[in-house]
């Protein structure tokens, strides 16, 4: 439930005039419910939202694996919905008429987004209604999935990694001998192999799932109709993908976003944004990249994730056909356009056997769930730029000791604000010019110690650890594209006049597009950008412009 302060806007109950306008975007007339007659149910997907008119709707979320509890009774002139009415995702709670029925109006999810934007004032009541139900559902962790399994297991960390970072809703029952999970284990028959178990909205439940099998039971994952051309298709989901995806869409240009993990890319990662403009107390970069989410939905672009693409497989030109996006399961998407703003994949130091040992406490970001897994310990951070600088930050008072291991002093690559919140902390050692040469583990297998090596004097030092935290760069993620698109000697795209092409006279070139015609890059992933989150937003806005410019020439 939201508390008492802002409740009246979470739970708002409109006036008539509101109503009447309302009315206007409804997918059918008011519709009779008998008592305890169910309008929606939890998973169901493209479940509309309801505008009740006489009577009650009683709201019901799943009370962990313990069985259903109501959480609200919506009465005249209150609506019911959160973010997945915007989606058409599986709803996360279910939907019933009171004790004396109701009587109700359904708005499915093209409706009400026709309505956000078409009716600002009462727009601006339900976005808002809708983002802050979705909070409460999260901070609240009654309903969507539960997940069951040991907390230092790596796979589970990664689980609720991924549903944070999407604003799904979750509960945990640590199924250790003692914890609140190990009697559900023992009582459905599952074993230690099965786990981490995550027990679905709708009843299922999936034994040591992936990403990608969970995002698809939960719904998470949008259905493409393989029917439609799509004006533009955007590759990641970062905040330069998420900027083309609000601004194509606001200006009516049909979009699907097209990301391998989580929206929010790298940047989604950060603990605080401090200098990104309008938000002077700064933002974390979760809460940054779901309000750009949600901006997306509303303007109707399609989100398909975690779902990687495989291929981009070039048009007929003398047919004038589209492109195909081809994807990891099969699917392909057919569109006139093409954005690539797939960013850059974390780099990976030179350590031997890392790989084998990251389910052992090594990490690539910082999250409230590392937090509480290293809480009072020592850990190891490795990376200089403000991406570290914020994690140390966020990191050093949750845990007992935290090195921070440079190559160059930080000076030459971290903004001077974060330097001196870093000083400030006394439990933060700096050791500059070096790098983790070795890292080393107890019998169970949990990390120990780190060799840490001075660069210039090859002297070498042990540092005991029990997590260690790589922000050492990345590199661009463009293995699915064409091998002969022009790329610098890095490996990121080459835009606009840096490159060369036959297709079109040089004054015919636009800044963002690639040597394929009508395939742009921004972001991180192009070559010469500022790797900045404000520089990745002004491109993903300036693409849009080019994007008509290229559908007017090449007529599509």
């Amino acid at each position: 439930m939201a508390n008492s302060a802002s409740f009246e806007t979470v739970y708002p109950v409109l006036d008539k005039k509101q109503i009447e306008v309302a009315q206007r975007f409804a997918s059918e007339k008011p519709r009779l419910f008998q008592s305890g007659e169910t309008l929606f149910f939890a998973g169901e997907r493209d479940a509309p939202a309801w505008l009740v008119v006489e009577g009650q709707l009683e709201i019901i979320q799943r009370a962990g694996v313990a069985g259903e509890q109501v959480i609200t009774r919506f009465g005249p002139g209150q609506f019911s919905g959160e973010v997945s009415q915007l989606s058409g995702y599986p709803a996360l709670v279910s939907g019933r008429a009171g004790a004396s029925g109701c009587s109700a109006i359904p708005f499915n999810a093209s409706h009400v987004r026709a309505m956000l934007i078409g009716a600002a004032e009462l727009g601006e009541i339900v976005m808002r209604a809708f983002i802050l139900r979705r909070a409460n559902l999260v901070a609240n962790g009654g309903s969507g999935c539960v997940l069951v399994g040991k907390r230092e297991s790596s796979q589970l960390i990664h689980l609720e990694g991924f549903l944070r970072r999407n604003g799904y809703p979750y509960t945990v029952l640590n199924s250790a001998p003692g914890g609140d999970g190990a009697a559900l284990v023992e009582r459905l028959g599952f074993t230690e192999l099965d786990l981490p178990l995550m027990v679905c909205p709708s009843g299922e439940v999936l034994r040591s799932p992936n990403e990608a099998a969970a995002a698809q039971s939960l719904g998470i994952t949008a259905e493409l109709d393989s029917l439609k051309t799509y004006d533009v298709a955007i590759v990641g989901a970062g905040p330069a993908g998420l900027a083309a995806a609000v601004y194509a869409g606001s200006e009516g240009l049909s979009v699907v976003v097209l990301e391998e993990a989580v929206a929010g890319g790298q940047a989604g990662a950060s603990m605080r944004i401090e200098n990104y403009l309008g938000f002077p107390e700064g933002i974390t970069g979760q809460a940054l990249m779901e309000r750009a989410l949600n901006q997306a939905l509303k303007f109707g672009a399609a989100i398909v994730l975690p779902l990687a693409v495989k291929k981009l497989k070039r048009p007929d030109k003398f047919a004038g056909t589209p492109y195909q996006v081809l994807l990891a399961n099969g699917d392909v998407v057919i569109t006139k356009t093409v954005v690539i703003a797939t960013g850059a994949r974390y780099r990976k130091p030179d350590i031997p056997n890392l790989s084998k040992l990251e389910s052992s406490g090594i990490s690539y970001w910082v999250s409230p769930i590392e937090g509480q897994i290293c809480s009072g310990e020592d850990v190891v951070l490795v990376g200089g730029g403000n991406s570290a600088g914020q994690a140390v930050v966020y990191l050093a008072p949750q845990v007992r000791r935290l090195r921070l291991v440079v190559r160059r002093p930080l000076e030459e690559t971290m903004s001077a604000y974060l330097i001196d919140r870093i000083s400030a902390l006394k439990n933060v050692e700096l050791q500059v010019d070096s790098e983790v040469k070795s890292l080393a583990t107890d019998q169970q297998g949990r990390l120990e110690f780190a060799t840490v090596q001075n660069i210039k004097t090859y002297e070498n030092s042990k540092v005991r650890l029990s997590h260690l935290f790589l922000f050492i760069g990345a590199d661009p993620n463009s293995d699915w594209l064409p091998v002969d698109l022009s790329i610098d000697d890095r490996g990121f795209i080459k835009t606009g006049m840096d490159v060369a092409r036959v297709e079109f006279e040089p004054a015919e070139l636009l800044s963002l597009e690639t040597s394929m015609p009508n395939v742009f890059a921004i972001g991180d992933i192009r070559s010469g950008s500022t790797k900045r989150v404000a520089a990745a937003v002004g491109e993903g806005a300036m693409v849009v412009s080019q994007i008509h410019q290229a559908l007017k020439r090449t007529k599509l």
